[in-house]
C-alpha cells in the first residue's frame, strides 16, 4: 500500500473518530472539551482571565461555531457527531489545500532561481 493511501485512510479515521471529543466529556460530565474553554469558563476554573486570553479572546471568530452549523446546536448528539465530521473533513481540506498552493508557490520560486 503507498505511503499517501496510508495517509488518506489516517486523515478519514481521524474524521471519522473527530465526535469522540463532544462524547467523552459529555460521559464523563467534564463540561468544556480540554483547552475549549471560554474566557468565561477560565474565570471559573482558576479564578481570572489571563490578559492575553481577555485582550485577543475577541479576535477570531471560528466559522464553525462548535464544529457545527448554523442551527444544528439544539438537535442531539447524533446531529452534532455529524457536524464534527463534516467540520474535520472542511478542516482537512483547508490544510491540504493551503499546503498545495504554498508548494506551488514555493516550486515557482525555486524554478526562478535555479
Amino acid at each position: 500500500m503507498k505511503t499517501t493511501t496510508k495517509l488518506w485512510i489516517g486523515l478519514g479515521v481521524l474524521a471519522i473518530l473527530s465526535p469522540i471529543g463532544l462524547y467523552v466529556p459529555a460521559l464523563c460530565k467534564a463540561g468544556s472539551a480540554w483547552g475549549e474553554w471560554t474566557p468565561d469558563e477560565v474565570h471559573g476554573l482558576v479564578g481570572f482571565i489571563p490578559k492575553g486570553l481577555e485582550k485577543l479572546g475577541a479576535l477570531w471568530k471560528a466559522p464553525l461555531i462548535n464544529y457545527t452549523l448554523k442551527g444544528w446546536e439544539n438537535h442531539g448528539a447524533t446531529h452534532m457527531g455529524i457536524a464534527y465530521i463534516i467540520s474535520a473533513i472542511i478542516g482537512i481540506g483547508l490544510c491540504i489545500g493551503l499546503a498545495f498552493v504554498v508548494g506551488k508557490i514555493l516550486s515557482k520560486k525555486d524554478k526562478n532561481h535555479g
